[in-house]
């Protein structure tokens, strides 16, 4: 229990690595907001507390939240929305997840939530038609879903609404803004953590379709799931062509890489990358010029909203919605005021 009276604790499902579960008990603490609902709830807190009093002689819900590549570091700041959301609603969330990028143990760890009985079930749906037959099978035994992180927006799919990135829009912004400093003709590094990740093709396809007219081209390399993997993928492509200047990334963990890997090898020749998303690292280097900026899909928003929306659900019958995650900018002149929200997990 930390100073919030937050409760949290670890248990397993099949193919689970890291689960955590949030449950409403102690005083309120403090709590950062992002968007006008979090604000309505947090300075709604006495009215939220009332209402789960109202509740203590029903069956508590139960939300659970699957994802891919559980351990990354991406995955700690939807972790904190989510556990906020459970603490202010009243309600118990778990977080669970593959370790890599497995949809077929990803499905079936839907199918286990089902079993397990669990009240609704918000899906990181990274692949269009992998999760259409378990999401129907949610729909047929009545337990809400809705997707989180990465929604299957090109095919029809059962789940009830997505809160997550615009993600071919997102690649497309990155990709104006890399066509403002890189020379036409260039020939850079692209790259992408994982593979078959609906989301990461689409920032790449966005990004590719903004440079290519302005004739660049690209080696496009696939680095690893972490910062340390990452950055040895790109320093041996970057060894490989000296010609190579510029590295446009699609996640977090390719991002750090590309930056960690520039400083410790390629400084001197001018190398300079762009990305995706936030922490202390990334920050770090876009404030000393290596990372000349970063989109923020703001992860925190994507835990807390859908725990907000299947508790209106079950209780009250509101139908939950999608919402864009967005694609802020941060460049050098945002991080002072960015970091210390990304060491609390809050972007």
């Amino acid at each position: 229990m930390n100073g919030c009276g937050l409760r949290t604790g670890r248990r397993r499902l099949r193919g689970a690595v890291i689960q955590t579960t949030c449950r409403l008990g102690g005083p309120w603490g403090t709590i950062s907001v992002t968007g006008c609902l979090l604000a309505w709830c947090l300075t709604t807190t006495v009215a939220w507390g009332a209402e789960s009093a109202a509740h203590a002689d029903a069956k508590q819900l139960r939300f659970i939240f699957i994802t891919t590549c559980v351990e990354e570091e991406f995955f700690v700041p939807v972790q904190k929305g989510m556990m906020d959301a459970a603490r202010v609603m009243g309600v118990e969330s778990v977080f669970t997840g593959t370790v890599g990028v497995d949809v077929k143990a990803q499905a079936e760890m839907v199918r286990q939530a089902l079993r397990d009985g669990y009240d609704g079930i918000a899906l990181n749906i990274i692949d269009p038609v992998a999760f259409d037959a378990v999401a129907d099978e949610a729909r047929q035994q009545g337990v809400p879903l809705v997707a989180f992180n990465v929604d299957d927006h090109a095919t029809p799919n059962a789940r009830l609404s997505a809160v997550c990135q615009r993600y071919y829009d997102a690649g497309r912004k990155v990709g104006r803004r890399c066509a403002e400093f890189i020379p036409a003709d260039s020939h850079i590094l692209m790259t992408q953590h994982a593979a078959g990740v609906s989301a990461l093709d689409d920032r790449l396809r966005g990004q590719q379709e903004e440079l290519g007219p302005q004739g660049i081209t690209w080696t496009t390399v696939v680095t690893g799931n972490t910062a340390a993997e990452s950055l040895e993928v790109i320093t041996r492509e970057l060894r490989k062509d000296p010609k190579i200047k510029f590295v446009v990334c699609t996640g977090q963990a390719d991002t750090e890489g590309a930056g960690l890997a520039i400083e410790q090898h390629f400084r001197d020749r001018g190398v300079v990358a762009a990305g995706f998303d936030l922490n202390p690292q990334i920050l770090r280097l876009i404030k000393a010029g290596i990372i000349r900026f970063t989109i923020d899909q703001q992860p925190y928003i994507q835990g807390f909203y859908p725990v907000v929306q299947l508790t209106l659900l079950k209780r009250y019958g509101i139908m939950p919605s999608s919402m864009d995650a967005g694609a802020a900018v941060i460049t050098e002149d945002q991080v002072d005021s960015v970091l210390r929200l990304t060491e609390q997990h809050y972007r």
